[in-house]
């Protein structure tokens, strides 16, 4: 089986138009992405091995179509898992990265919304804040140094460090050179779907597809009225600093506060 098996992954944000992304590619009749998004082999399932991850995608190597269509996946922990830049350059150093990065204020709210519909929080989202630091305390440190290990709170409580994306995408840098990532501002995948798409394919190095409509997938945020305005206030001031850095940093503009 080729070394090169796997050419692409959306990488992140979780709450950023990854599961839309995913299902316009998966209908690209060149593309094959992995029936299960978010396979998570490279965040929480590295120790079952390369050939099961391989296998999750449902291609036959042998058949000459199929040995040419571009293959990847989605998990938006991956850009956020401190381990898992190191692990995907060492089995697969010439994927190219999709990174999708929403208003981190918008992606904190949503991320929170999500969190509560599926029981992964039950503070308020004042309180949940507040609370996220001694949370997350060691947890990226033991992600690192323990393979095997998983962190329910850096997984599922993180609204805030999700959003500081320069810390995340300078670990990528380290080990991919720039040449090697997309990145989409994820107001733009939403309001205008069809541009964004023809941009991945591009970088995909695939025909320019189109789809007849594009339904957005799995990007409810929750009763944004209902947040308090003084708590929304404070959460745009947290992240001026790092929306200013990441833009400085990669050359681009997003539009956030700074």
């Amino acid at each position: 089986m080729s070394r090169e098996f796997v050419h692409f992954s959306i990488i992140g944000t979780q709450k950023g138009g990854t599961t839309s992304l995913d299902r316009y590619l998966n209908q690209h009749p060149q593309i094959c992405t992995a029936p299960q998004k978010e396979v998570h082999f490279f965040d929480l399932q590295f120790q079952l091995g390369r050939d099961w991850y391989e296998a999750q995608f449902p291609i036959d190597p042998a058949n000459p179509f199929e040995a040419n269509l571009t293959i990847g996946e989605a998990t938006p922990y991956y850009l956020f898992h401190p381990g898992v830049p190191e692990r995907m350059a060492t089995l697969y150093p010439h994927v190219k990265l999709i990174v999708m990065l929403r208003d981190p204020v918008d992606r904190a709210i949503s991320h929170y919304h999500h969190a509560v519909k599926y029981g992964f929080e039950s503070l308020s989202l004042e309180a949940a804040i507040a609370a996220e630091a001694d949370r997350l305390a060691g947890e990226s440190l033991h992600l690192l140094t323990q393979p095997d290990a998983s962190s329910y709170s850096h997984q599922h409580h993180s609204y805030l460090a999700r959003g500081r994306y320069l810390e995340q995408i300078r670990c990528w840098e380290q080990f991919f050179p720039r040449s090697q990532f997309l990145y989409i501002n994820s107001a733009d995948f939403f309001t205008q779907p069809d541009r964004e798409l023809q941009r991945v394919c591009t970088f995909l190095g695939v025909t320019a597809f189109s789809l007849p409509d594009y339904p957005c997938h799995n990007s409810g945020s929750g009763n944004d009225s209902a947040i308090d305005p003084s708590l929304k206030a404070h959460l745009i001031d947290h992240f001026r600093p790092h929306n200013r850095a990441l833009f400085t940093h990669l050359g681009l503009d997003f539009g956030w506060p700074t």
